[in-house]
């Protein structure tokens, strides 16, 4: 029996996720994730862990109104409410896409600049401007926020636990951003999958997603991987034209309500 064994959430794109036991979804997949990243104040370009590691030690905690709270080491926490519908919209670039959006203000620009030790501002995208999803995959209507390119993230623990043994060493889930993880399947199943079902939502399972350097970095310390793992195993045993691949993108239907527990049925 398949069953969803865990639920992350990760309200700032590339800080600290968030270990959930329920969650509601949306237009945009789970509510509160990736609805907030950090941008060069210049150039409006997104932040990530692949250039800032340190963002891995950076906690942000969604709140129920939708704000957000931020803290990490040697930084007292800010608390940031959601930016009102007539903030300051600005211009940001998340890979291709360019698109504006409410600016969190000055007080949570001086913290996040602070905290990367260069000019930062903190950004919040709501539905009404998020992006859609990478072209070619899914439906011309299917959205993401600051997720990369699609809402959800799903992966297997036997794929884990699979690319553990070939890589020599156990490897922690956040490395790879989950949003579900599902145990029951054999290693890579999710593969093979094209529709489920968890609850009372159903799931299309639209494209394989390609990793990168952020899972070289152990979400624990924010240290990079001297050796490459467990990149440079996937880049040998999972490589395909776009990538190496781990882990399948996920478009979700309909709203809804996700347990940890849940049965998983696989559809198609």
């Amino acid at each position: 029996m398949l069953r969803l064994s865990a639920l992350y959430r990760y309200p700032l794109k590339s800080g600290k996720g968030e270990v959930l036991q329920g969650i509601g979804l949306d237009k945009l997949g789970l509510e509160g994730d990736r609805r907030w990243m950090l941008v060069d104040e210049a150039s409006g370009r997104f932040l990530t862990q692949r250039a800032e590691a340190k963002m891995s030690q950076l906690s942000a905690l969604w709140n129920a109104d939708g704000g957000l709270t931020l803290s990490a080491p040697g930084h007292s926490a800010l608390d940031i409410a959601l930016p009102e519908s007539d903030a300051e919209l600005r211009g940001v670039t998340i890979w291709r896409d360019t698109l504006r959006v409410p600016d969190a203000g000055d007080e949570a620009a001086r913290w996040v600049s602070d905290f990367l030790g260069k000019p930062t501002r903190l950004v919040q995208v709501p539905l009404e401007r998020a992006r859609t999803t990478q072209a070619g995959y899914g439906k011309d209507d299917d959205q993401v926020a600051f997720a990369d390119g699609f809402p959800l993230l799903l992966i297997g623990e036997a794929s884990l636990q699979h690319l553990s043994q070939e890589v020599g060493r156990p490897l922690e889930m956040l490395r790879f951003r989950p949003n579900l993880v599902i145990e029951g399947s054999e290693a890579y199943g999710e593969d093979g999958w094209k529709r489920i079902r968890i609850g009372d939502v159903e799931f299309r399972v639209v494209k394989s997603c390609s990793r990168c350097i952020l899972t070289t970095i152990d979400p624990q310390t924010g240290e990079r991987s001297a050796d490459r793992e467990p990149l440079a195993t996937l880049q040998k045993t999972r490589a395909e034209a776009d990538g190496a691949m781990f882990g399948q993108n996920l478009v979700n239907d309909s709203n809804g309500r996700l347990e940890v527990g849940m049965a998983v049925e696989i559809l198609e």
